[in-house]
């Protein structure tokens, strides 16, 4: 097997710790582990435990607090792995055969539509219309599903628009899964930093019975270090997912999966998003007037701390200021989109604002032309 490489993540991974100030990141500024409980014995019996192996599958504590998020779910519908990347690997490798049909939600970070074309499968984009506010066309969706189609994959909240689907948008993904008995796998990882909606996003869980939605602390959570990621899906499907986690990570960290049960712990759960909805509200305003000022077309994003907008050579300017001023960006490139640009605005605001003094600098010089 061959794997195309991920261009986004070398691209960050390569860079991020060169430069002074880093806007390309999608998630909320990472908490403290001290954050986590006002205990301090808490953390000491942590620091305190034997480093041996825990339950593989994710111990019942940390599963039962993922499953209360989810309305029906049990502590048996979950799977813990080691980050969002792992639970998205293990339900594309489980699905998916050659020769098989995967549509994939467009834009999108790019590891499943990866994962799905290395394990020989045909990749569908279902675009987002820009025109439709970054919402998918049903009709288009209807174009793209057959009867070999074996996955339909989305990200909701997705990332790089900050888009929400709408309820006709989520029903006609059920739909089309249905007509031919496909799996929806939907990647929920922002699901909780709403920036419009007081509430969570909700869920593709309980629409269907094919449903597997992964997610992590990484993103809405600002937990990205604890690398704790999770699969709800159906008991048996849970537990086939289990025996395919035994063949990549086995199991979590046990020092990480006692922080994640903290961290899930109903009220500081809540807690903890309210955290990420007050920085991504405080810090969006000033990034929308700069947007704003410039001839860029820009929807807000309705969750996530990522902005998405149209800018012609966003590919030049991107590079100029890694280079020229240590400030690192996400072109659009990195999401077959060239032409725009993805701002993350979770970190401090103070070093958004200096970010974004340097990129004006910039703009002079940069071909960006009226829309």
């Amino acid at each position: 097997m061959r794997i195309r490489p991920f261009e986004l993540e070398r691209w960050q991974s390569l860079w991020e710790h060169h430069v002074e100030l880093n806007i390309s990141e999608s998630g909320v500024l990472p908490m403290a582990a001290a954050l986590l409980t006002d205990n301090p014995a808490a953390l000491d019996k942590i620091l305190a435990l034997p480093l041996g192996y825990p339950q593989t599958n994710g111990s019942f504590e940390l599963r039962q607090h993922i499953a209360m998020v989810y309305p029906g779910a049990t502590p048996e519908n979950v799977l813990v792995t080691c980050g969002g990347a792992e639970a998205n690997f293990l339900c594309v490798w489980s699905r998916v055969e050659p020769g098989d049909e995967v549509v994939v939600m467009q834009p999108n970070y790019g590891q499943v539509a990866g994962l799905a074309e290395s394990f020989g499968a045909s990749v569908k984009p279902w675009w987002l219309r820009e025109e439709l506010r970054w919402q998918g066309d049903p009709d288009d969706l209807a174009r793209l599903v057959t009867p070999k189609t074996k996955l339909i994959a989305v990200c909701n909240p997705n990332n790089p628009t900050g888009a929400v689907m709408s309820p006709p948008a989520m029903q006609s993904v059920v739909k089309e899964a249905s007509h031919v008995g496909a799996w929806i796998l939907a990647d929920e990882i922002y699901s909780g930093a709403e920036r419009e909606s007081p509430g969570p996003t909700p869920s593709f869980w309980g629409c269907y019975d094919r449903v597997l939605c992964t997610s992590s602390l990484s993103k809405a959570y600002g937990l990205p270090g604890l690398r704790t990621g999770w699969v709800v899906a159906p008991e048996p499907a849970a537990a086939e997912l289990w025996g395919y986690h035994d063949y990549t990570t086995i199991g979590p960290s046990v020092v990480n999966e006692r922080l994640a049960a903290l961290a899930l712990a109903p009220e500081k759960r809540l807690e903890i998003l309210e955290r990420s909805r007050r920085i991504i509200r405080g810090n969006y305003p000033p990034l929308a007037d700069w947007i704003a000022r410039h001839p860029f077309r820009h929807i807000p994003p309705a969750a996530g701390a990522i902005a998405w907008f149209a800018c012609p050579g966003s590919a030049e300017l991107a590079r100029r200021a890694r280079e020229e001023k240590s400030v690192l960006l996400c072109p659009g490139d990195q999401f077959d989109m060239p032409g725009y640009l993805r701002i993350g605005f979770g970190g401090h605001t103070g070093e958004l604002l200096q970010a974004l003094g340097r990129l004006e600098e910039l703009l002079q010089d940069v071909a960006v032309t009226a829309f």
